[in-house]
């Protein structure tokens, strides 16, 4: 059973950093893709930002410039560093993970940014 579990998360002010990271636990082996999602109160959830295996990486045009997903493998953490935070990223950050046809999900961490 794999699990992930999200930190990082707080309150912010608006133009300050927060750094986001999600321990994968429970697995033996590479994730395709490992990635962060958010869902802000009476809206859906949408993707944030993506590593895929072979590196490449995909963000929200939200948060390009802004928002950096890394990993380290050894310590089967993903982050998200999250810069010049604004009011609107205010949301629950989830850690997402996918395996061929399995997908995984963190329980979230709330981040709020004040204006």
């Amino acid at each position: 059973q794999v699990q992930l579990v999200e930190s990082g998360g707080g309150l912010v002010q608006a133009g300050g950093s927060l750094r986001l990271s999600c321990v994968a636990s429970g697995s033996s082996s590479s994730f395709n893709v490992r990635g962060w999602y958010r869902q802000a109160p009476g809206k859906q959830r949408e993707m944030v930002a993506l590593r895929f295996a072979s590196s490449s990486t995909m963000y929200a045009d939200s948060v390009k410039g802004r928002f950096t997903i890394s990993r380290d493998e050894a310590k089967n953490t993903v982050y998200l560093q999250m810069n010049s935070l604004k009011p609107e990223d205010t949301a629950v950050y989830y850690c997402n993970a996918n395996r061929g046809p399995v997908t995984y999900w963190g329980q979230g961490t709330q981040v709020t940014v004040s204006s």
